[in-house]
């Protein structure tokens, strides 16, 4: 999906919100999906809530001078084709409606999230075997996001650090700590301790969305994506190399910092973690049914 830049894909950094928005209706209509859009499992029930991402070219990357390890500077990619995406990584109750109809078993000693707690303890492999079972089941091609369709999703046009601008609220997403900005805290949260962490995942969809519909693409769990990390993993141990694959967006156990749009994570290909879930992407064709 990401290719040499096009020219007639719009530069989307240049977009104020109503036009970002205006670029994800046409698509909607061009596509012929609606917005947000659920595909039917074989029971008929509905399948994970999507958001279609227009096409379009934006910057992936850090543009500050200094980069955390791993870190890329920044470059302009490409995204050709409009994608399906997770509003939510996928739920507790999504992914058990999988284990029971698959039998896959899971590890006794393994913490279980519930309900609309985003899954983890999940590997890499067991996300793959939902998302071969989600495209059965609906006739869809479903698999993960590569890192800069996940980044461009999260950044929804934006060019600052988070999609709500250069610092992160409480009010915004779930993580350890917080860059405090004296924002205010509307609904529940303002019941709470100024910036409390929560110490845990909780439900998703509980923080505000970006301009595209997303939730939680900064903070609550680190997210797979299926590129491979490149180069060393880990800059204490520069001979560390390996099946590793980039996670994004942060969790609720990193700091707000490591929630950046362009921050990303090494993880071991078969890597389990209470931090750890994953996102589906589904493929879309124009004039989809």
């Amino acid at each position: 999906m990401n290719a040499p830049i096009d020219q007639q894909a719009p530069f989307v950094h240049d977009l104020n919100p109503s036009k970002l928005r205006a670029l994800q209706k046409d698509a909607v209509r061009e596509c012929g999906v609606h917005h947000p859009f659920h595909d039917k499992l074989r029971d008929h029930s509905n399948g994970p809530e999507l958001a279609l991402i227009p096409a379009g070219i934006y910057t992936q990357g850090n543009p500050e001078a200094k980069r955390e390890f791993g870190e890329l500077a920044p470059r302009q990619v490409s995204i050709e084709r409009a994608f399906g995406i997770g509003r939510f990584c996928i739920t507790a109750d999504e992914f058990q409606r999988y284990t029971e109809a698959s039998g896959h078993q899971w590890p006794e000693h393994l913490v279980r999230t519930e309900g609309r707690q985003p899954v983890t303890n999940v590997s890499r492999e067991d996300a793959a075997a939902y998302l071969a079972w989600l495209s059965e089941q609906t006739g869809q091609t479903y698999r993960l996001p590569t890192e800069a369709e996940w980044e461009y999703a999260a950044r929804a046009g934006t060019v600052t650090r988070y999609c709500f601008g250069d610092d992160l609220g409480c009010s915004e997403a779930n993580t350890g700590s917080f860059q405090i900005v004296g924002r205010s805290i509307a609904g529940w949260r303002r019941f709470l301790p100024f910036c409390a962490p929560m110490n845990q995942a909780i439900d998703v969809g509980l923080y505000p969305a970006n301009i595209w519909g997303l939730h939680d693409m900064h903070g609550n769990v680190w997210e797979f994506t299926s590129t491979l990390w490149e180069g060393p993993a880990d800059p204490n141990s520069p001979g560390k190399t390996g099946r590793w694959y980039v996670t994004k967006g942060g969790s609720w156990f990193e700091s707000a910092w490591h929630a950046r749009s362009a921050a990303r994570k090494p993880r071991w290909f078969d890597e389990l973690d209470v931090n750890l879930g994953f996102r589906v992407l589904r493929e879309i064709q124009q004039q989809d049914s």
